[in-house]
């Protein structure tokens, strides 16, 4: 393990997105969202990311410098077209242009498809959030091989379809914000626990033949059959994610999982937002208000034994900002992967 200032990270993703050709504030926007992900505890969503970003440019599978193009826009209704580019921009500038339309209308509803990996989703919660505004979305993971088995599936067929839900306090700070993958862990934690020589948790992988397994490796088999990432809470989390393929990218005329759009490498996201202005339904400050007593209310409920505290959403990313705000800690082979990318365009390594 290596610890590493947050703003030596930061460096590190702008001088390797710099040198794949991308200009602009693109290569700031990117390492913005990795390492606000290293930040606030998702290692999973975060600069370890950035290999697989280095390798899709070259497969031709990212788009550098790609246009955000808005193929809907009337009212309240805007649709963008990521032309599979950076995420981190195409969700950046697609929500800028959504929130602002939200402030017009009292709501509005975000369709982005076709973008590159879009990242960790409490991102784009939090961005409305610092507007004012509550925030739901509903995402789909394209483009390659499915990751999560339905319940009762022992194969995999659809992705970790993430959910986030963002509420507003005084101040642009999140009330609470809900951000979960549907299955029981992200696939970027089973790279994390691979990296790190650890076990995956109980209950959260089947191997090849569709047995529960600890082993993160069975999700990184690239000479043979791969394991599949268990729908969290059996039957509801797995029509969760049905039906955010099905919201957040069949809706607004994205790619779904499906054989005939797979691109092998490539991490295609599609994400639809609903963006709502505290004030067109009643006002900012009763919903700062009432949120902040009954989320309160809740957190002091009787603890069930076993169990030292009630953490509320948004608490585990809020604590992780203050114990990392000096220092990353990187695993090792996470580094080398780093480095080994950065050398393949002539960057100078992470040290």
């Amino acid at each position: 393990m290596s610890t590493f200032a947050p703003d030596r990270l930061h460096q590190f993703v702008v001088s390797v997105v710099r040198a794949l050709g991308s200009d602009g504030d693109e290569p700031t926007l990117v390492a913005d969202q990795l390492i606000q992900a290293n930040l606030s505890g998702h290692d999973s969503h975060g600069i370890g990311m950035l290999p697989t970003y280095v390798n899709a440019v070259a497969a031709g599978l990212l788009s550098l410098n790609a246009e955000t193009e808005a193929v809907i826009d009337s009212g309240p209704v805007m649709v963008f077209d990521g032309h599979f580019g950076f995420g981190q921009v195409a969700g950046f500038r697609a929500m800028t242009a959504g929130i602002q339309r939200a402030k017009e209308q009292g709501v509005a509803l975000v369709g982005l498809r076709n973008s590159f990996h879009v990242g960790r989703i409490g991102h784009w919660g939090e961005q409305a959030v610092a507007s004012g505004l509550a925030s739901i979305h509903f995402v789909n993971v394209a483009g390659h091989e499915p990751l999560v088995a339905p319940h009762g599936g022992a194969s995999a067929r659809f992705g970790t379809n993430p959910v986030c839900i963002a509420i507003p306090a005084d101040g642009g700070v999140p009330a609470a914000l809900l951000d979960m993958a549907t299955s029981t862990i992200a696939l970027g934690k089973t790279r994390v626990a691979k990296n790190r020589g650890e076990p995956v948790p109980a209950g959260t992988v089947l191997d090849p033949s569709g047995e529960l397994t600890t082993d993160p490796n069975v999700m990184w088999n690239d000479d043979g059959p791969k394991g599949a990432l268990v729908a969290m809470g059996d039957h509801k989390g797995s029509g969760l994610a049905l039906m955010c393929e099905i919201l957040g990218a069949a809706l607004i005329g994205g790619m779904t999982v499906h054989p005939k759009y797979e691109r092998t490498g490539a991490i295609i996201n599609n994400m639809l937002s609903i963006l709502i202005d505290p004030a067109a339904v009643g006002s900012a400050e009763t919903l700062s208000t009432e949120a902040s007593g009954f989320l309160q209310y809740a957190q002091n409920a009787t603890r069930r034994a076993g169990f030292d505290e009630i953490l509320l959403p948004g608490e585990p990313e809020a604590r992780a900002r203050r114990e990392r705000h000096e220092g990353i800690v990187v695993e090792d082979a996470t580094v080398a992967e780093l480095n080994a990318a950065a050398r393949s365009i002539n960057v100078s390594p992470l040290t």
